[in-house]
């Protein structure tokens, strides 16, 4: 290894713990030290990493990465946001349909950051991942999950394979048998803003939805300080047509969305019980929830208009939001008065809320914007994996909504 070279050498996986050490050459009275290191934790469950140790300002930490899934709209966020992480290295990009072809020609906007071809989805295919981000439908990350985690490789979903802890009630919403319900209970539910000690210990995360994200974000300031009646939440939410999907539908034609706005999945939707499921989580009280949700003729963006009923209706609201996400890197309180805007966080990781009590009455409305593609699904997810690896949590992170 020359004492130019800032790109670590990969250690094959082994079963057992292995330590090596290379010395570079002194240059300018330097000693650069690089250092590979697989620490093994148990025959199902290992850590790998590849360190390399130089000046403070050039330490790296490379977490070699799958994605299983990459030509979807979350598959394709993931490339983009980790084609500039400057810990991570994309080794295996995946496609059954693509299989063959380079990704840049699929997507010409990653030419010059990602000259791989996309393969076939198998344990062989990502054995040399640290960790595999499945951006694939409901019900396919828990065909593959298992195996990976036996093979000490950790697993970021971002469908809802994992979300729900009780399989009935997976099964009765997502209509299919779970085929490793026993990994339920092992997930650890992916929003860092509740979970953070619980996701640093994860091997298996499931990322939470997009509308699950805005509205369990709005309201939690609200449920862990108990100045609200639980037995009555509403959550109003809109998205843009990318949080269908990249397959083609006629909902998502131009002609049928555009210049329209509706409410869909009125009688029960399925994300309603992971966001009871998690509101309750963070409640002393039952916790009974409507939720709506509507498509608007936008590509990004969910606004998530949210109401409940106050206790007291004396409480300082705006010191109460600030106060609880005062530490939050990608949670921004907006001063009192405003009214964030979707494409204001449009391309960015950050979730903006404002927070109001109209009138001064009893009804407090919480009003939370994201962009449903970065921190409702691959932005999210990549804050998962930073703190799953120990890095800067904010790490590949830092995009500036884009304007107009």
């Amino acid at each position: 290894m020359s004492a130019t070279d800032e790109r670590p050498t990969k250690i094959a996986p082994s079963q057992k713990t292995r330590w090596v050490f290379q010395a570079a050459s002194i240059e300018k009275g330097e000693l650069l030290l690089g250092v590979c290191i697989r620490l093994s934790i148990s025959d199902s469950a290992s850590v790998k990493w590849a360190l390399y140790l130089g000046n403070t300002d050039r330490g790296r930490v490379v977490i070699k990465v799958g994605i299983v899934g990459g030509t979807g709209y979350t598959g394709v966020e993931l490339l983009r946001l980790l084609a500039v992480h400057p810990d991570v290295d994309v080794d295996v990009v995946t496609s059954r349909a693509e299989k063959g072809l380079r990704v840049d020609s699929v997507y010409p906007n990653l030419r010059g950051f990602n000259n791989l071809c996309f393969v076939e989805p198998t344990v062989e295919s990502l054995s040399s991942c640290n960790v595999v981000f499945f951006a694939t439908p409901n019900a396919t990350a828990m065909h593959m999950a298992k195996d990976l985690l036996d093979a000490g490789i950790k697993v970021i979903d971002l469908s809802a394979d994992f979300r729900l802890k009780d399989v009935a009630i997976w099964e009765q919403w997502y209509g299919a048998k779970h085929v490793c319900p026993d990994l339920l209970s092992d997930a650890v539910y992916g929003l860092p803003e509740t979970n953070r000690q619980a996701i640093k210990r994860a091997m298996l995360v499931a990322n939470p939805g997009c509308y699950p994200t805005a509205t369990q974000l709005g309201f939690l300031p609200l449920l862990k300080s108990n100045c609200i009646d639980t037995s009555m939440l509403i959550s109003d939410a809109k998205s843009g047509v990318s949080g269908a999907g990249r397959s083609a539908s006629v909902v998502g034609l131009m002609s049928e969305s555009g210049e329209s706005f509706k409410a869909y999945g009125v009688p029960g939707h399925r994300h309603l019980p992971e966001i009871t499921q998690e509101l309750q989580n963070e409640s002393s009280s039952p916790v009974s929830l409507t939720f709506t949700p509507h498509l608007v003729p936008m590509i990004r963006g969910i606004h998530a208009t949210l109401y409940a009923r106050l206790k007291d209706s004396n409480v300082d609201l705006q010191t109460l939001f600030e106060n609880f996400y005062k530490d939050e890197p990608f949670v921004d309180v907006l001063p009192a008065g405003m009214h964030p805007d979707t494409g204001d966080v449009r391309g960015s990781n950050r979730c903006q809320i404002a927070v109001h009590q109209p009138q001064g009455g009893n009804i407090v409305t919480v009003l939370s914007v994201i962009d449903n593609l970065v921190k409702g699904a691959s932005g999210q997810a990549i804050h998962n994996m930073n703190i799953m690896f120990d890095l800067d949590e904010t790490s590949g992170l830092h995009h500036v909504g884009l304007y107009p």
